[in-house]
């Protein structure tokens, strides 16, 4: 498999499918609950139909491991992980802060990440060993070194009734040693934006495999380091926490969570 090859045909798959993210926009959404604040919309399900079409005939033999359709499935040696929309609560109050996330696995390992912003006409992807890029622009992480300088982002869980006291604490440490901390409602947004230099620092609980998998790629790319809440054990797609980084600040951002 080419992945150099691979990439402009996955790009611009992905980016087709988030015209049905700009199509829906201005229309009324169809909303439907999965739990008390996680809501899935028509255009969530229709975009994730609408990209499993366009990369099985990309990639055949590729198996998927997607939000709204099969998120359950295992990874096989071959696998999409795909989030139709990330953001959907923003994508439901108009907030432009929505995403696209597709990343390829493959024996083990992410191999290749795309996440697209289709309301703000950003593309941000990359192959493993290809560097980072954004419209055709190659990006990194910050060389900011320094804690109290640094723009941090965040997001909650859905978990956050039984663990608002866990999250504030871990927030409250966080606010009094940065600059200042984001949430921008779209945990693939903030590790495409880390991995572009807009953020320094993020951290979050309870994700899913869809929500980091292209994320995860881009920031290690770009320069920047990805573990666990503890910067001694390596991050999976399924680990209970996550904290990306510059590099430079890993370790200082691990003693705060």
């Amino acid at each position: 498999m080419d992945l150099q090859e691979l990439l402009p045909q996955v790009r611009a798959a992905v980016i087709e499918s988030g015209e049905l993210i700009k199509d829906a926009w201005d229309k009324p959404r169809n909303v439907r609950y999965k739990g008390r604040i996680d809501l899935v919309t028509e255009t969530d399900i229709a975009v994730e139909h609408d990209l499993k079409d366009r990369l099985a005939k990309i990639l055949p033999e590729a198996s998927f491991l997607a939000e709204e359709s099969a998120s359950d499935a295992p990874l096989n040696d071959l696998t999409w992980v795909i989030d139709p929309i990330d953001g959907t609560t923003n994508f439901m109050h108009q907030v432009p802060l929505v995403c696209t996330s597709v990343g390829l696995w493959r024996n083990g390992r992410i191999v290749m990440g795309i996440i697209n912003a289709p309301i703000m006409n950003e593309c941000f992807y990359a192959i493993s060993g290809g560097g980072a890029w954004c419209n055709d622009k190659q990006i990194f992480v910050t060389r900011n070194d320094q804690l109290e300088q640094s723009l941090i982002a965040t997001g909650f869980p859905y978990t956050i009734t039984e663990d608002a006291d866990e999250i504030t604490d871990r927030l409250r440490r966080v606010l009094k040693a940065s600059q200042g901390v984001r949430r921008l409602g779209a945990a693939a947004l903030d590790l495409a934006y880390l991995a572009a230099g807009r953020f320094d620092a993020f951290y979050e609980k309870g994700l899913k495999p869809w929500d980091t998998a292209a994320g995860w790629l881009l920031v290690n790319e770009a320069g920047g380091k990805v573990s666990e809440y503890d910067a001694s054990v390596d991050f999976s797609l399924y680990s209970k926490s996550l904290l990306a980084s510059n590099t430079l600040l890993h370790a200082q951002m691990s003693a705060l969570m």
